[in-house]
């Protein structure tokens, strides 16, 4: 009988306690500056250059579906991580650690920023404009080497991002994920697959059935009940025009009658 390291489950993927989660993502909260796609490169370096957390290639599937979902992939991506290191409550901890301090900076700047006036504020504002471009560029070239390592890839990326910076239609970035999964299939069918590391999520298929179930609901009635809600304020307006109508009618026979010589 063989015996596993502390904190490795038999099919190999590392677990961690909640404790150690909540602290590195509190940390990674309070220091991370930049962005989502900044924040995607921060969490690289953390989880899988430093702690090996996991693999580069099954780190670009959790990012790649959370970039496909709708809401911020950064926090999607710490919630994946958080997860899969330990459990529900470990997802929990992750989001928490990471949101919290972000939304204490955010409500603190927005109440000092009327003091941001002047040439200094400017000053500072603009330096904060440039650092977030550095941290964003230092980001996207280090998961370039390492997502885009050939002339394919790599000129799949440099369309798909053109598609998408230079078209002004909303569908753009639908039409780029189309036109960048075609031309993968097309043009990297030669390329040997990638071995990736095995990624356990602790979630169950009823668990993960519910969850999309309430996603569809949520993606479908939230626009719905808007609707109903709109046309439902329009029919309660009517009785009310009609009565003024009928108000009105009455007035002017009154005024009408009145008027008539006897």
């Amino acid at each position: 009988m063989t015996t596993m390291p502390r904190g490795v489950e038999p099919n190999g993927q590392r677990t961690g306690s909640l404790r150690e989660v909540l602290f590195i993502f509190l940390r990674l909260g309070v220091t991370c500056f930049g962005g989502p796609i900044a924040h995607i490169g921060y969490f690289r370096d953390e989880f899988v250059v430093r702690r090996q957390w996991l693999d580069e290639h099954a780190y670009a599937d959790v990012v790649a579906l959370c970039q496909f979902l709708p809401g911020p992939a950064s926090s999607q991506v710490g919630f994946s991580l958080g997860l899969m290191r330990a459990g529900y409550l470990g997802g929990l901890a992750a989001w928490t650690g990471f949101t919290l301090p972000s939304a204490l900076a955010l409500v603190l700047f927005a109440y000092s920023a009327s003091a941001l006036g002047g040439p200094s504020g400017i000053g500072l504002l603009h330096g904060l404009k440039l650092v977030a471009v550095a941290i964003v560029a230092h980001a996207v070239w280090g998961m370039a080497r390492t997502l885009c390592p050939d002339r394919t890839r790599a000129s799949i990326a440099v369309v798909t991002a053109l598609i998408v910076l230079f078209s002004t239609s909303p569908f753009a970035q639908v039409a780029a994920i189309a036109v960048e999964g075609v031309a993968g299939l097309w043009f990297c069918r030669a390329v040997p697959p990638s071995a990736s590391g095995h990624v356990t999520v602790p979630v169950s298929r009823r668990a993960g059935v519910i969850a999309l179930a309430l996603f569809l609901a949520l993606l479908v009635g939230l626009p719905f009940s808007v609707v109903m809600e709109h046309q439902r304020e329009f029919h309660c307006s009517m009785p009310s025009i009609g009565r003024v109508r009928s108000c009105s009618a009455v007035a002017m026979w009154y005024c009408h009658c009145c008027a008539r010589p006897s």
